[in-house]
């Protein structure tokens, strides 16, 4: 059988994309991966989502797929392993664990929307996953509001982490800018910013040693170099702590097969990648706003470019 769309990407761009595309009469197929539901489902509350003025992230993220599923979307929770866009109708694997006897090879469809997101980069501590979503967050923008008056610490030294830094200004009454090295890698005109800002101290030459803190954040323990290279501990109390040390598109499995950028990000235009037919919308092309909402608007636009781009090739 060959599809009209599969849709790789269980998350807001990929939820949106399916219902606007199922209510073309396209009967598409989302690949939502397992687990399915992306960086939404790490998320607590989320109050910048527009008609909710408070929603739990995983709650959202299941009420969209209610809604697509409504409308006759079908879901597949596995993580797709390859891709075959060389030849039409193109092909889509599954690890092979997943397939029945029988089963064919691969799916095949005549068109592809890549959902797949990115995933932000963490720093690999225990108390960082254990505290995630309890004062750990990878996105000031999200999660800045919950933190008025609040002292909170972001630790990162690129454009990122200094935007977050000031985007924390205004919530929190201080903000502690933590960077392993002893400069900035960030664009002039943002260090300006961050030293002109009364409210953020910088610690150079700081790395995380571990979050504190049982069932919330509660402070930092740091392990600092001073001039002389030699190590001390310092401990700091803070509210909350946003990891802004980059993002990773999720677009492993589509190196050379659609064209990237140097950051492995999707390079569409009119949200259509390099290859005909293969669209792609939300984080896996959006290094710059990583919205929900934003991935939302997205998925809409690749489904509607989609059904278009179906219309005008039937053959």
């Amino acid at each position: 059988m060959v599809e009209n769309v599969i849709i790789i990407g269980g998350g807001p761009a990929g939820l949106a994309a399916a219902i606007y595309n199922a209510r073309a009469g396209l009967k598409p197929i989302v690949f939502a991966g397992s687990p399915p539901g992306g960086q939404l489902t790490l998320t607590t509350e989320v109050e910048n989502y527009p008609g909710f003025e408070s929603i739990l992230g995983p709650d959202l993220v299941s009420r969209m797929r209610k809604h697509a599923e409504k409308f006759g979307v079908r879901f597949v929770d596995q993580n797709v392993v390859k891709v075959d866009f060389t030849k039409r109708p193109f092909s889509i694997y599954l690890p092979s664990s997943s397939k029945t006897e029988g089963e064919d090879e691969g799916y095949r469809s005549r068109s592809v929307i890549v959902a797949t997101g990115a995933k932000a980069l963490w720093l690999g501590l225990e108390s960082e996953k254990r505290l995630r979503g309890k004062g750990v967050s990878a996105c000031a923008t999200c999660d800045g509001f919950f933190f008025k008056e609040r002292t909170v610490a972001v630790v990162g030294g690129g454009d990122t982490a200094l935007e977050e830094a000031l985007t924390m200004t205004k919530f929190a009454k201080k903000v502690y800018l933590i960077h392993r090295r002893n400069e900035f890698r960030a664009s002039k005109i943002m260090q300006e910013r961050v030293f002109g800002n009364s409210k953020i101290e910088v610690i150079f030459n700081a790395e995380v040693e571990e979050i504190l803190g049982e069932m919330k954040v509660e402070g930092l323990k740091l392990k600092v170099k001073d001039s002389e290279q030699k190590v001390g501990i310092r401990n700091i109390k803070i509210d909350g702590v946003f990891i802004a040390i980059g993002h990773k598109p999720d677009t492993d499995i589509f190196i050379d097969k659609v064209e990237l950028d140097q950051k492995g990000y999707i390079v569409v235009k009119d949200f259509m990648t390099s290859v005909p037919g293969v669209f792609a919308a939300g984080d896996c092309i959006d290094h710059k706003y990583r919205q929900a909402t934003t991935a939302v608007g997205m998925g809409v636009s690749a489904a509607l470019e989609t059904e278009r781009w179906l219309e005008g090739n039937q053959g």
